[in-house]
Order: structure tokens, then C-alpha cells, then sequence
């Protein structure tokens, strides 16, 4: 790649500076602004009405649209990281340490992960929780919901 030719890194870069640069600019005229201004329920109303639009662009076969659809998603995605303080770099990061990986490991990975951080949380600290007593131990218990929330499929999140 020549040295002048900007590289994908470098456009998400430079569009994260715009976010940042308009975000306490006027509302009146800037829509960066304007959704910073109206928090972040309505930053996330809008990355879930360009996802929409994505599924329908592609559903269309419309190459050209789906483009410009993806890009308005990345443009509002990017403004909801801002918000969060993070950058596209973060992403990219993210998106490095998956590489290579593949998608089941990750989601075998991930499930470890957050198992062992629910189990963590479970866990009752022995000073400040007594021993439960013989006859609690002995009372029935309820059976174990199969899931404990909706999961993702295997691979989501991998590349």
C-alpha cells in the first residue's frame, strides 16, 4: 500500500476526531451535537434504526445501498463509543485479539469467562454469610432454570 493512501484505521480515526470535536458544539448546528445533546437512549434509538436498515439493504441485494447503510451505522456506532469514551482503536484491538481465533474457541472462551465471573459474584463471603442451617439444607429447592438469559450464538463475536 503506498504511504499516502489512507488506511481504513486511519479514516475511523479521523472520523472519531470529528465526533469528538462536535460533541459540545451548538445543537442548532450539529447533529453530533444534537445527539450528544439528546443522551444516550436517543444515540441508541438511532444505532438500532440504521441496523434495521442494514438488514433490509442486504436483504434487497442492493450492493450501493447496503454500503451507504453500513456506513450511516458505523458513523452512529462510533458516536455511542464517543460516549462511552472509547475509540475505534478499542474496537480494532478487539477485533486483532479474535483474529485467528476460531469461532467457537472464542465462544468457548468467552462462556468460560463469564461463567467464572458469575461464580465469583455467587460466591457468599464466609464472615459475612453464616452457614446455612440443616434444615435449609435438607428443604427442597426449586429447579434450575436452563438458562440463565439469552446467549449468543456459537461464533458471534469471532471472525
Amino acid at each position: 500500500m503506498n504511504a499516502a493512501t489512507p488506511t481504513s484505521d486511519d479514516t475511523l480515526a479521523r472520523l472519531a476526531d470529528v465526533i469528538e470535536s462536535r460533541r459540545g458544539a451548538d445543537p442548532q448546528r450539529s447533529y453530533v451535537a444534537r445527539l450528544f445533546a439528546k443522551g444516550g437512549d436517543a444515540m441508541l434509538k438511532k444505532v438500532g434504526e440504521e441496523a434495521t436498515e442494514v438488514v433490509m439493504a442486504a436483504k434487497d441485494g442492493d450492493g450501493a445501498k447496503l454500503t451507504a447503510e453500513m456506513a450511516d451505522l458505523w458513523f452512529h456506532t462510533m458516536i455511542v463509543l464517543a460516549a462511552h469514551g472509547l475509540r475505534p482503536d478499542d474496537v480494532l484491538a478487539e477485533l486483532r485479539r479474535r483474529e485467528g481465533l476460531s469461532g467457537l474457541e472464542e465462544f468457548a472462551a468467552r462462556r468460560l469467562h463469564e461463567r467464572e465471573r458469575e461464580e465469583s459474584r455467587d460466591e457468599p463471603a464466609s464472615s459475612v454469610y453464616p452457614a446455612p442451617s440443616r434444615a435449609c439444607a435438607d428443604a427442597p429447592q426449586p429447579p434450575m432454570a436452563a438458562t440463565t438469559g439469552p446467549r449468543a450464538e456459537p461464533g458471534e463475536g469471532a471472525l
